[in-house]
Protein backbone atom coordinates (compact mmCIF):
# COMPACT_ATOMS: atom_id res chain seq x y z
CA UNK A 1 0.00 0.00 0.00
CA UNK A 2 1.06 3.60 -0.60
CA UNK A 3 1.12 4.58 3.07
CA UNK A 4 3.33 1.62 3.93
CA UNK A 5 5.76 2.58 1.19
CA UNK A 6 5.95 6.18 2.43
CA UNK A 7 6.42 5.18 6.05
CA UNK A 8 9.53 3.17 5.20
CA UNK A 9 11.34 6.16 3.74
CA UNK A 10 13.94 7.87 5.90
CA UNK A 11 13.86 11.48 6.96
CA UNK A 12 15.94 13.85 4.85
CA UNK A 13 17.71 16.86 6.28
CA UNK A 14 16.17 20.31 6.16
CA UNK A 15 18.09 23.25 4.81
CA UNK A 16 19.07 25.70 7.49
CA UNK A 17 17.17 28.96 7.15
CA UNK A 18 18.81 32.21 8.09
CA UNK A 19 17.13 35.31 9.53
CA UNK A 20 19.11 38.47 9.09
CA UNK A 21 18.09 41.91 10.38
CA UNK A 22 16.18 43.13 7.36
CA UNK A 23 14.09 46.28 6.99
CA UNK A 24 10.66 45.48 8.43
CA UNK A 25 8.23 47.47 6.37
CA UNK A 26 8.51 45.41 3.18
CA UNK A 27 5.19 44.13 1.94
CA UNK A 28 5.64 42.53 -1.45
CA UNK A 29 3.61 44.63 -3.89
CA UNK A 30 5.37 43.74 -7.15
CA UNK A 31 5.46 40.50 -9.09
CA UNK A 32 9.23 40.07 -9.16
CA UNK A 33 10.63 36.52 -9.17
CA UNK A 34 10.65 34.90 -5.74
CA UNK A 35 13.40 32.97 -4.02
CA UNK A 36 11.74 30.76 -1.40
CA UNK A 37 13.63 29.83 1.72
CA UNK A 38 12.68 26.19 1.31
CA UNK A 39 14.69 24.12 -1.23
CA UNK A 40 13.65 23.17 -4.72
CA UNK A 41 10.95 20.57 -4.36
CA UNK A 42 12.48 18.49 -7.16
CA UNK A 43 15.84 18.10 -5.42
CA UNK A 44 14.90 17.77 -1.76
CA UNK A 45 11.84 16.35 -0.03
CA UNK A 46 11.03 15.63 3.56
CA UNK A 47 9.95 12.18 4.67
CA UNK A 48 8.87 10.71 7.97
CA UNK A 49 9.58 7.51 9.76
CA UNK A 50 6.83 5.10 10.64
CA UNK A 51 5.80 6.93 13.82
CA UNK A 52 8.03 9.95 13.87
CA UNK A 53 5.93 12.62 12.19
CA UNK A 54 2.50 13.37 13.58
CA UNK A 55 0.98 16.76 12.86
CA UNK A 56 0.20 18.99 15.82
CA UNK A 57 -3.32 18.73 17.23
CA UNK A 58 -4.45 16.67 14.24
CA UNK A 59 -8.18 16.44 13.71
CA UNK A 60 -9.84 13.11 14.26
CA UNK A 61 -10.80 12.62 10.62
CA UNK A 62 -12.83 9.52 11.21
CA UNK A 63 -15.11 11.24 13.70
CA UNK A 64 -15.45 14.30 11.48
CA UNK A 65 -16.17 12.36 8.32
CA UNK A 66 -18.65 10.02 9.95
CA UNK A 67 -20.59 12.78 11.70
CA UNK A 68 -22.58 13.77 8.63
CA UNK A 69 -25.61 11.50 8.77
CA UNK A 70 -25.68 9.07 5.86
CA UNK A 71 -21.88 8.87 5.66
CA UNK A 72 -21.70 7.53 9.20
CA UNK A 73 -22.63 4.04 8.13
CA UNK A 74 -20.47 3.72 5.02
CA UNK A 75 -17.15 5.53 5.57
CA UNK A 76 -14.88 3.13 7.39
CA UNK A 77 -11.50 3.78 8.95
CA UNK A 78 -9.83 1.85 6.14
CA UNK A 79 -11.42 4.08 3.50
CA UNK A 80 -10.33 7.18 5.38
CA UNK A 81 -6.75 5.95 5.63
CA UNK A 82 -6.68 5.05 1.95
CA UNK A 83 -8.09 8.44 0.99
CA UNK A 84 -5.53 10.22 3.16
CA UNK A 85 -2.69 8.23 1.64
CA UNK A 86 -3.87 8.95 -1.90
CA UNK A 87 -4.18 12.67 -1.21
CA UNK A 88 -0.77 12.70 0.47
CA UNK A 89 0.80 10.98 -2.51
CA UNK A 90 -0.79 13.46 -4.92
CA UNK A 91 0.26 16.54 -2.95
CA UNK A 92 3.79 15.34 -2.24
CA UNK A 93 4.82 13.19 -5.18
CA UNK A 94 2.72 14.71 -7.96
CA UNK A 95 2.50 18.34 -6.86
CA UNK A 96 5.88 18.43 -5.14
CA UNK A 97 4.82 19.95 -1.81
CA UNK A 98 7.01 19.42 1.24
CA UNK A 99 6.15 16.09 2.88
CA UNK A 100 5.19 17.66 6.24
CA UNK A 101 2.90 20.16 4.52
CA UNK A 102 1.31 17.49 2.35
CA UNK A 103 0.83 15.17 5.33
CA UNK A 104 -0.74 17.92 7.40
CA UNK A 105 -3.12 18.77 4.56
CA UNK A 106 -4.14 15.16 3.99
CA UNK A 107 -4.72 14.39 7.67
CA UNK A 108 -6.36 17.64 8.76
CA UNK A 109 -8.81 18.57 6.00
CA UNK A 110 -11.81 16.31 6.73
CA UNK A 111 -14.40 18.42 4.91
CA UNK A 112 -12.28 18.53 1.76
CA UNK A 113 -11.58 14.81 2.00
CA UNK A 114 -15.28 14.05 2.38
CA UNK A 115 -16.01 16.13 -0.73
CA UNK A 116 -13.30 14.23 -2.59
CA UNK A 117 -14.72 10.85 -1.52
CA UNK A 118 -18.16 11.82 -2.84
CA UNK A 119 -16.65 12.23 -6.31
CA UNK A 120 -15.29 8.69 -6.55
CA UNK A 121 -16.48 5.15 -6.00
CA UNK A 122 -15.72 4.41 -2.34
CA UNK A 123 -17.73 1.22 -1.91
CA UNK A 124 -14.72 -1.06 -2.39
CA UNK A 125 -12.13 -0.40 0.33
CA UNK A 126 -9.33 -1.92 -1.72
CA UNK A 127 -9.89 0.42 -4.65
CA UNK A 128 -10.51 3.75 -2.89
CA UNK A 129 -6.89 4.85 -3.09
CA UNK A 130 -6.67 3.92 -6.76
CA UNK A 131 -9.99 5.69 -7.53
CA UNK A 132 -8.85 8.91 -5.86
CA UNK A 133 -5.42 8.77 -7.52
CA UNK A 134 -7.08 8.30 -10.93
CA UNK A 135 -9.55 11.11 -10.26
CA UNK A 136 -6.79 13.51 -9.21
CA UNK A 137 -4.77 12.62 -12.30
CA UNK A 138 -7.46 14.17 -14.52
CA UNK A 139 -9.11 16.61 -12.10
CA UNK A 140 -6.56 18.83 -10.32
CA UNK A 141 -7.85 20.20 -7.05
CA UNK A 142 -7.80 23.70 -5.64
CA UNK A 143 -4.96 23.11 -3.21
CA UNK A 144 -5.83 26.18 -1.17
CA UNK A 145 -8.95 24.43 0.19
CA UNK A 146 -7.23 21.56 2.04
CA UNK A 147 -4.37 23.91 2.90
CA UNK A 148 -6.56 26.48 4.68
CA UNK A 149 -8.62 23.77 6.36
CA UNK A 150 -5.47 22.09 7.67
CA UNK A 151 -4.57 25.42 9.29
CA UNK A 152 -7.66 25.23 11.48
CA UNK A 153 -10.11 27.22 9.36
CA UNK A 154 -13.64 26.03 8.61
CA UNK A 155 -14.87 26.07 5.00
CA UNK A 156 -17.16 29.01 5.79
CA UNK A 157 -14.12 30.89 7.09
CA UNK A 158 -11.65 30.20 4.31
CA UNK A 159 -13.91 30.45 1.25
CA UNK A 160 -13.57 34.27 1.14
CA UNK A 161 -9.78 33.86 1.09
CA UNK A 162 -9.62 31.47 -1.86
CA UNK A 163 -7.70 33.21 -4.68
CA UNK A 164 -9.74 33.65 -7.85
CA UNK A 165 -7.00 32.95 -10.35
CA UNK A 166 -4.84 30.38 -8.52
CA UNK A 167 -5.27 26.67 -7.84
CA UNK A 168 -1.78 25.52 -6.88
CA UNK A 169 -0.06 26.50 -3.64
CA UNK A 170 3.33 26.82 -5.32
CA UNK A 171 1.94 29.71 -7.38
CA UNK A 172 1.76 31.80 -4.18
CA UNK A 173 5.39 31.72 -3.06
CA UNK A 174 5.02 34.39 -0.36
CA UNK A 175 2.16 32.53 1.28
CA UNK A 176 4.16 29.34 1.50
CA UNK A 177 7.30 31.18 2.56
CA UNK A 178 5.70 32.98 5.51
CA UNK A 179 3.71 29.87 6.44
CA UNK A 180 6.99 27.93 6.58
CA UNK A 181 8.60 30.63 8.72
CA UNK A 182 5.78 30.36 11.27
CA UNK A 183 5.95 26.55 11.26
CA UNK A 184 9.69 26.49 11.79
CA UNK A 185 9.38 29.05 14.55
CA UNK A 186 7.25 26.56 16.45
CA UNK A 187 3.68 27.76 15.88
CA UNK A 188 1.27 24.83 15.60
CA UNK A 189 -0.05 24.48 12.06
CA UNK A 190 -3.67 24.38 13.17
CA UNK A 191 -3.16 27.77 14.90
CA UNK A 192 -1.81 29.45 11.78
CA UNK A 193 -5.33 29.70 10.35
CA UNK A 194 -6.25 32.13 13.14
CA UNK A 195 -3.21 34.23 12.27
CA UNK A 196 -4.16 34.21 8.58
CA UNK A 197 -7.74 35.26 9.34
CA UNK A 198 -6.79 38.11 11.67
CA UNK A 199 -3.54 39.29 10.07
CA UNK A 200 -3.51 38.27 6.41
CA UNK A 201 -0.85 40.91 5.70
CA UNK A 202 1.69 38.68 7.42
CA UNK A 203 1.44 36.19 4.56
CA UNK A 204 2.18 38.88 1.99
CA UNK A 205 5.53 39.91 3.52
CA UNK A 206 8.60 39.74 1.32
CA UNK A 207 11.43 37.42 2.31
CA UNK A 208 13.19 38.00 5.63
CA UNK A 209 10.59 40.54 6.80
CA UNK A 210 8.72 38.11 9.03
CA UNK A 211 11.88 36.59 10.59
CA UNK A 212 13.13 40.10 11.35
CA UNK A 213 9.88 40.94 13.15
CA UNK A 214 10.13 37.83 15.29
CA UNK A 215 13.73 38.66 16.08
CA UNK A 216 12.78 42.22 17.04
CA UNK A 217 10.44 40.91 19.75
CA UNK A 218 13.02 38.43 20.99
CA UNK A 219 15.53 41.26 21.36
CA UNK A 220 13.13 42.81 23.91
CA UNK A 221 13.72 39.77 26.12
CA UNK A 222 10.64 37.78 25.11
CA UNK A 223 11.36 34.07 24.83
CA UNK A 224 10.40 32.12 21.74
CA UNK A 225 7.83 30.00 23.60
CA UNK A 226 6.19 33.10 25.09
CA UNK A 227 6.19 34.93 21.77
CA UNK A 228 4.44 32.00 20.12
CA UNK A 229 1.63 32.23 22.70
CA UNK A 230 1.37 36.01 22.28
CA UNK A 231 1.26 35.82 18.47
CA UNK A 232 -1.48 33.19 18.44
CA UNK A 233 -3.49 35.24 20.94
CA UNK A 234 -2.84 38.52 19.07
CA UNK A 235 -1.80 37.91 15.44
CA UNK A 236 -1.80 41.65 14.67
CA UNK A 237 1.42 41.94 16.73
CA UNK A 238 3.21 40.88 13.54
CA UNK A 239 1.79 43.82 11.56
CA UNK A 240 3.87 46.98 11.38
CA UNK A 241 6.58 47.80 13.89
CA UNK A 242 6.91 46.29 17.35
CA UNK A 243 3.58 46.92 19.05
CA UNK A 244 4.21 49.67 21.61
CA UNK A 245 1.05 49.02 23.65
CA UNK A 246 1.92 45.33 23.99
CA UNK A 247 5.44 46.12 25.15
CA UNK A 248 4.23 48.70 27.68
CA UNK A 249 1.64 46.32 29.13
CA UNK A 250 4.38 43.74 29.67
CA UNK A 251 6.58 46.36 31.34
CA UNK A 252 3.82 47.58 33.68
CA UNK A 253 2.88 44.05 34.69
CA UNK A 254 6.53 43.17 35.22
CA UNK A 255 6.98 46.20 37.49
CA UNK A 256 3.92 44.99 39.45
CA UNK A 257 5.57 41.64 40.08
CA UNK A 258 4.21 39.47 37.27
CA UNK A 259 6.43 37.18 35.24
CA UNK A 260 5.85 36.57 31.54
CA UNK A 261 4.75 33.01 32.26
CA UNK A 262 1.88 34.34 34.41
CA UNK A 263 0.68 36.49 31.53
CA UNK A 264 0.86 33.47 29.21
CA UNK A 265 -1.27 31.42 31.60
CA UNK A 266 -4.05 34.01 31.47
CA UNK A 267 -4.24 34.14 27.67
CA UNK A 268 -6.68 31.89 25.83
CA UNK A 269 -5.45 31.09 22.32
CA UNK A 270 -8.97 30.96 20.91
CA UNK A 271 -9.51 34.57 21.98
CA UNK A 272 -8.02 37.69 20.41
CA UNK A 273 -6.57 40.34 22.69
CA UNK A 274 -6.49 44.12 22.31
CA UNK A 275 -3.32 45.26 24.06
CA UNK A 276 -4.13 48.94 23.53
CA UNK A 277 -7.34 48.60 25.51
CA UNK A 278 -5.58 46.58 28.18
CA UNK A 279 -3.06 49.40 28.44
CA UNK A 280 -5.93 51.88 28.90
CA UNK A 281 -7.19 49.80 31.83
CA UNK A 282 -3.77 49.89 33.47
CA UNK A 283 -3.46 53.62 32.83
CA UNK A 284 -6.90 54.20 34.36
CA UNK A 285 -5.86 52.55 37.61
CA UNK A 286 -2.56 54.45 37.57
CA UNK A 287 -4.35 57.78 37.11
CA UNK A 288 -6.55 57.02 40.12
CA UNK A 289 -3.44 56.66 42.27
CA UNK A 290 -3.01 52.90 42.20
CA UNK A 291 0.56 51.97 43.12
CA UNK A 292 2.48 49.10 41.53
CA UNK A 293 1.99 47.09 44.69
CA UNK A 294 -1.79 47.72 44.81
CA UNK A 295 -2.10 46.95 41.11
CA UNK A 296 -0.21 43.71 41.63
CA UNK A 297 -2.57 42.62 44.40
CA UNK A 298 -5.70 43.62 42.45
CA UNK A 299 -4.73 42.08 39.12
CA UNK A 300 -3.27 39.04 40.85
CA UNK A 301 -6.60 38.33 42.58
CA UNK A 302 -8.74 39.37 39.60
CA UNK A 303 -6.79 38.87 36.34
CA UNK A 304 -10.04 39.02 34.37
CA UNK A 305 -10.21 42.75 35.15
CA UNK A 306 -7.48 43.00 32.54
CA UNK A 307 -7.91 39.92 30.36
CA UNK A 308 -11.71 39.52 30.15
CA UNK A 309 -12.50 41.03 26.76
CA UNK A 310 -9.11 42.78 26.94
CA UNK A 311 -10.57 45.13 29.54
CA UNK A 312 -13.81 45.76 27.67
CA UNK A 313 -15.86 44.21 30.49
CA UNK A 314 -14.10 46.43 33.04
CA UNK A 315 -14.86 49.57 31.03
CA UNK A 316 -18.44 48.37 30.60
CA UNK A 317 -18.75 48.16 34.38
CA UNK A 318 -17.21 51.61 34.82
CA UNK A 319 -19.61 53.09 32.27
CA UNK A 320 -22.61 51.44 33.94
CA UNK A 321 -21.68 52.85 37.34
CA UNK A 322 -21.04 56.34 35.94
CA UNK A 323 -24.61 56.42 34.60
CA UNK A 324 -25.90 56.04 38.14
CA UNK A 325 -23.89 58.90 39.57
CA UNK A 326 -20.68 57.22 40.72
CA UNK A 327 -17.52 59.28 40.75
CA UNK A 328 -14.28 57.87 39.40
CA UNK A 329 -12.87 57.81 42.93
CA UNK A 330 -15.82 55.78 44.19
CA UNK A 331 -15.41 53.29 41.33
CA UNK A 332 -11.71 52.93 42.03
CA UNK A 333 -12.44 52.37 45.73
CA UNK A 334 -14.97 49.69 44.80
CA UNK A 335 -12.37 47.85 42.69
CA UNK A 336 -9.97 47.79 45.65
CA UNK A 337 -12.68 45.91 47.60
CA UNK A 338 -13.78 43.75 44.67
CA UNK A 339 -15.31 40.42 45.79
CA UNK A 340 -14.07 37.00 44.74
CA UNK A 341 -16.16 36.82 41.58
CA UNK A 342 -15.45 37.15 37.88
CA UNK A 343 -15.90 40.64 36.47
CA UNK A 344 -18.28 39.36 33.79
CA UNK A 345 -20.44 37.63 36.40
CA UNK A 346 -20.35 40.76 38.56
CA UNK A 347 -21.59 42.87 35.63
CA UNK A 348 -24.37 40.39 34.82
CA UNK A 349 -25.52 40.29 38.45
CA UNK A 350 -25.56 44.07 38.64
CA UNK A 351 -27.49 44.29 35.40
CA UNK A 352 -30.06 41.69 36.54
CA UNK A 353 -30.65 43.61 39.76
CA UNK A 354 -31.25 46.75 37.74
CA UNK A 355 -33.75 44.90 35.51
CA UNK A 356 -35.66 43.64 38.55
CA UNK A 357 -35.76 47.14 40.04
CA UNK A 358 -37.01 48.51 36.74
CA UNK A 359 -39.71 45.84 36.35
CA UNK A 360 -41.16 46.53 39.79
CA UNK A 361 -41.44 50.18 38.66
CA UNK A 362 -38.87 51.61 41.02
CA UNK A 363 -38.03 55.23 40.22
CA UNK A 364 -34.70 55.95 38.48
CA UNK A 365 -33.50 58.05 41.41
CA UNK A 366 -34.35 55.23 43.82
CA UNK A 367 -32.50 52.67 41.68
CA UNK A 368 -29.45 54.91 41.54
CA UNK A 369 -29.48 55.35 45.30
CA UNK A 370 -29.45 51.59 45.94
CA UNK A 371 -26.75 50.91 43.33
CA UNK A 372 -24.51 53.67 44.71
CA UNK A 373 -24.90 52.50 48.30
CA UNK A 374 -24.60 48.72 47.69
CA UNK A 375 -22.66 48.05 44.45
CA UNK A 376 -20.61 45.17 45.85
CA UNK A 377 -23.71 43.45 47.22
CA UNK A 378 -25.67 43.79 43.98
CA UNK A 379 -22.76 42.54 41.88
CA UNK A 380 -22.21 39.53 44.13
CA UNK A 381 -25.73 38.07 44.12
CA UNK A 382 -27.71 36.23 41.44
CA UNK A 383 -31.16 37.65 42.15
CA UNK A 384 -34.29 35.70 41.28
CA UNK A 385 -36.53 36.81 38.42
CA UNK A 386 -39.19 39.42 39.09
CA UNK A 387 -42.23 37.15 38.77
CA UNK A 388 -40.63 34.56 41.03
CA UNK A 389 -40.07 37.20 43.71
CA UNK A 390 -43.57 38.60 43.47
CA UNK A 391 -45.10 35.13 43.73
CA UNK A 392 -42.78 33.85 46.46
CA UNK A 393 -43.06 36.95 48.63
CA UNK A 394 -46.80 37.21 47.87
CA UNK A 395 -46.59 40.96 47.27
CA UNK A 396 -47.24 43.47 44.52
CA UNK A 397 -44.67 45.58 42.71
CA UNK A 398 -45.10 48.62 44.96
CA UNK A 399 -44.74 46.58 48.13
CA UNK A 400 -41.62 44.82 46.80
CA UNK A 401 -40.09 48.13 45.71
CA UNK A 402 -40.68 49.64 49.11
CA UNK A 403 -39.37 46.51 50.86
CA UNK A 404 -36.10 46.54 48.89
CA UNK A 405 -35.53 50.23 49.47
CA UNK A 406 -36.11 49.87 53.20
CA UNK A 407 -34.13 46.61 53.50
CA UNK A 408 -31.47 46.50 50.74
CA UNK A 409 -29.36 44.01 52.73
CA UNK A 410 -32.24 41.53 52.44
CA UNK A 411 -31.46 41.21 48.74
CA UNK A 412 -28.91 38.53 49.64
CA UNK A 413 -31.87 36.35 50.69
CA UNK A 414 -33.67 36.80 47.36
CA UNK A 415 -31.12 34.90 45.31
CA UNK A 416 -31.28 31.77 43.19
CA UNK A 417 -31.17 28.60 45.24
CA UNK A 418 -32.77 30.10 48.34
CA UNK A 419 -36.37 29.59 49.32
CA UNK A 420 -38.36 32.80 49.60
CA UNK A 421 -40.99 33.05 52.32
CA UNK A 422 -44.06 35.31 51.94
CA UNK A 423 -43.70 38.69 53.60
CA UNK A 424 -45.98 39.45 56.53
CA UNK A 425 -48.89 41.64 55.55
CA UNK A 426 -48.21 45.33 55.93
CA UNK A 427 -50.48 47.46 58.09
CA UNK A 428 -51.88 49.14 54.99
CA UNK A 429 -52.64 45.75 53.45
CA UNK A 430 -54.36 44.56 56.61
CA UNK A 431 -56.58 47.63 56.62
CA UNK A 432 -57.45 47.10 52.95
CA UNK A 433 -58.26 43.43 53.55
CA UNK A 434 -60.56 44.36 56.45
CA UNK A 435 -62.36 46.83 54.19
CA UNK A 436 -62.82 44.18 51.53
CA UNK A 437 -64.23 41.72 54.08
CA UNK A 438 -66.63 44.34 55.37
CA UNK A 439 -67.70 45.16 51.81
CA UNK A 440 -68.40 41.51 50.93
CA UNK A 441 -70.28 40.84 54.16
CA UNK A 442 -72.44 43.89 53.46
CA UNK A 443 -73.24 42.43 50.01
CA UNK A 444 -74.49 39.15 51.42
CA UNK A 445 -71.38 36.97 51.23
CA UNK A 446 -71.01 34.35 53.96
CA UNK A 447 -67.85 34.76 56.02
CA UNK A 448 -65.09 32.21 55.24
CA UNK A 449 -67.18 30.74 52.44
CA UNK A 450 -65.61 29.54 49.18
CA UNK A 451 -67.26 32.38 47.27
CA UNK A 452 -65.82 34.97 49.65
CA UNK A 453 -62.35 33.42 49.45
CA UNK A 454 -62.53 33.40 45.65
CA UNK A 455 -63.67 37.02 45.54
CA UNK A 456 -60.86 38.16 47.85
CA UNK A 457 -58.29 36.49 45.60
CA UNK A 458 -59.72 38.22 42.54
CA UNK A 459 -60.16 41.72 43.95
CA UNK A 460 -57.49 44.30 43.19
CA UNK A 461 -57.59 47.66 44.90
CA UNK A 462 -58.68 49.09 48.21
CA UNK A 463 -61.98 48.39 49.94
CA UNK A 464 -63.13 51.99 49.40
CA UNK A 465 -62.57 51.61 45.66
CA UNK A 466 -64.72 48.47 45.52
CA UNK A 467 -67.65 50.32 47.08
CA UNK A 468 -67.25 53.20 44.63
CA UNK A 469 -67.35 50.84 41.63
CA UNK A 470 -70.30 48.92 43.05
CA UNK A 471 -72.30 52.12 43.51
CA UNK A 472 -71.42 53.14 39.93
CA UNK A 473 -73.19 50.04 38.56
CA UNK A 474 -76.18 50.54 40.88
CA UNK A 475 -76.52 54.18 39.81
CA UNK A 476 -76.66 53.09 36.15
CA UNK A 477 -80.18 51.80 36.83
CA UNK A 478 -79.81 48.32 38.28
CA UNK A 479 -81.31 47.03 41.49
CA UNK A 480 -78.85 46.66 44.36
CA UNK A 481 -79.75 42.99 44.80
CA UNK A 482 -79.06 42.32 41.11
CA UNK A 483 -75.65 43.97 41.38
CA UNK A 484 -74.84 41.84 44.44
CA UNK A 485 -75.60 38.71 42.40
CA UNK A 486 -73.46 40.07 39.58
CA UNK A 487 -70.54 40.44 41.99
CA UNK A 488 -71.09 36.92 43.27
CA UNK A 489 -70.95 35.50 39.71
CA UNK A 490 -68.21 37.78 38.29
CA UNK A 491 -66.29 39.47 41.12
CA UNK A 492 -63.53 40.55 38.66
CA UNK A 493 -65.77 43.30 37.22
CA UNK A 494 -65.01 45.41 40.31
CA UNK A 495 -61.35 45.52 39.31
CA UNK A 496 -62.31 47.98 36.58
CA UNK A 497 -61.97 51.65 37.38
CA UNK A 498 -65.14 53.68 37.77
CA UNK A 499 -64.56 55.61 34.55
CA UNK A 500 -64.11 52.42 32.52
CA UNK A 501 -67.31 50.91 33.94
CA UNK A 502 -69.27 54.06 33.05
CA UNK A 503 -67.97 54.07 29.45
CA UNK A 504 -68.81 50.40 28.89
CA UNK A 505 -72.34 50.79 30.27
CA UNK A 506 -72.89 53.89 28.12
CA UNK A 507 -71.72 52.00 25.01
CA UNK A 508 -73.99 49.04 25.83
CA UNK A 509 -77.13 51.15 26.30
CA UNK A 510 -76.69 54.17 24.04
CA UNK A 511 -74.69 52.70 21.12
CA UNK A 512 -75.64 49.03 20.94
CA UNK A 513 -79.25 49.54 22.06
CA UNK A 514 -79.32 46.87 24.76
CA UNK A 515 -81.34 47.51 27.94
CA UNK A 516 -79.43 47.94 31.18
CA UNK A 517 -81.12 44.78 32.45
CA UNK A 518 -79.03 42.73 30.00
CA UNK A 519 -76.02 43.56 32.16
CA UNK A 520 -77.58 41.79 35.14
CA UNK A 521 -77.87 38.55 33.18
CA UNK A 522 -74.42 38.92 31.61
CA UNK A 523 -72.12 40.77 34.05
CA UNK A 524 -69.03 39.41 32.27
CA UNK A 525 -69.76 41.91 29.49
CA UNK A 526 -67.77 44.44 31.50
CA UNK A 527 -64.69 42.17 31.30
CA UNK A 528 -64.67 42.00 27.48
CA UNK A 529 -62.85 44.49 25.31
CA UNK A 530 -65.12 47.05 23.64
CA UNK A 531 -63.58 46.17 20.25
CA UNK A 532 -64.76 42.55 20.54
CA UNK A 533 -68.28 43.52 21.56
CA UNK A 534 -68.59 46.09 18.75
CA UNK A 535 -67.18 43.66 16.17
CA UNK A 536 -69.55 40.83 17.12
CA UNK A 537 -72.67 43.01 17.32
CA UNK A 538 -71.97 44.79 14.02
CA UNK A 539 -71.29 41.44 12.32
CA UNK A 540 -74.57 40.05 13.60
CA UNK A 541 -76.45 43.19 12.53
CA UNK A 542 -75.03 42.76 9.00
CA UNK A 543 -76.14 39.12 8.87
CA UNK A 544 -79.56 40.12 10.14
CA UNK A 545 -79.79 42.74 7.39
CA UNK A 546 -78.96 40.02 4.82
CA UNK A 547 -81.82 37.90 6.13
CA UNK A 548 -79.50 35.10 7.22
CA UNK A 549 -80.28 35.25 10.95
CA UNK A 550 -83.19 36.31 13.09
CA UNK A 551 -83.38 39.15 15.63
CA UNK A 552 -80.43 39.56 17.95
CA UNK A 553 -80.22 36.90 20.67
CA UNK A 554 -78.98 37.49 24.21
CA UNK A 555 -75.82 39.60 24.53
CA UNK A 556 -73.92 36.66 26.05
CA UNK A 557 -74.65 34.54 22.98
CA UNK A 558 -73.10 37.08 20.64
CA UNK A 559 -70.12 38.10 22.75
CA UNK A 560 -69.04 35.00 24.66
CA UNK A 561 -69.25 32.50 21.80
CA UNK A 562 -65.88 31.41 20.38
CA UNK A 563 -64.81 32.63 16.95
CA UNK A 564 -64.95 29.15 15.46
CA UNK A 565 -68.46 28.53 16.70
CA UNK A 566 -69.69 32.02 15.71
CA UNK A 567 -68.44 31.45 12.18
CA UNK A 568 -70.06 28.03 11.99
CA UNK A 569 -73.43 29.01 13.52
CA UNK A 570 -73.87 32.42 11.87
CA UNK A 571 -71.25 33.78 9.49
CA UNK A 572 -70.77 30.81 7.14
CA UNK A 573 -74.48 30.77 6.25
CA UNK A 574 -73.88 33.69 3.90
CA UNK A 575 -71.54 33.25 0.87
CA UNK A 576 -69.69 36.52 1.52
CA UNK A 577 -69.97 36.23 5.28
CA UNK A 578 -66.36 35.06 5.88
CA UNK A 579 -64.97 37.98 3.84
CA UNK A 580 -67.16 40.51 5.66
CA UNK A 581 -66.00 38.92 8.93
CA UNK A 582 -62.35 39.54 7.95
CA UNK A 583 -63.10 43.11 6.86
CA UNK A 584 -64.95 43.96 10.08
CA UNK A 585 -62.23 42.33 12.18
CA UNK A 586 -59.54 44.35 10.45
CA UNK A 587 -61.57 47.52 10.89
CA UNK A 588 -62.44 47.18 14.56
CA UNK A 589 -59.11 45.76 15.74
CA UNK A 590 -56.93 48.16 13.76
Amino acid sequence: MLMTRLQKLTTASVLKWVSSSFAENHLRLSRTPLKPIFPNVQTLRLYSSRRGLETENSVNLENTLTSNGENAARISRVIIKEAQAALLDYLHCTRGLQFMDAENMSKNSPHFLEKLLRRVDNENEDEVGWSIARHLRYHPINEFEPFFESLGLKPSEYVPYLPRSLMFLTDDGLLLHNYTVLCRYGIARNKIGKIYKEAIEVFQYDFEVLPSKLQAYEELGISQSALIKFIVASPYLLIGDVNAAFVEVLEILKSSGFETCWIEENLLEEHSYNWSRMLEVLHWFSEKGCSDEQLGVLIGQHPDILFEGSGRTTFSLIGFLLKFGFTMSQIYSMFLQFPKIQVMKFVLNLRNCFLVFNKIEMEVAEIGKIIRSHPLLLGSIAIKKTNTLLTGLNVGKKRLSRYIQENPEELKNLVLGRRVEPLPAAEEDQISKAQKLEFLLDKGFVENSNKMTAALKVFRGKGTELKERFDCIVNAGLDRKDVCKMIEVSPQILNLKKGVIEKKIDFLVNHLGYPISSLASFPSYLSYRTERVKFRVFMYNWLEGQGVVGPRPALSTIVAMSDAKFLKVYVNHHPTGPQVWKDFKSKFYS
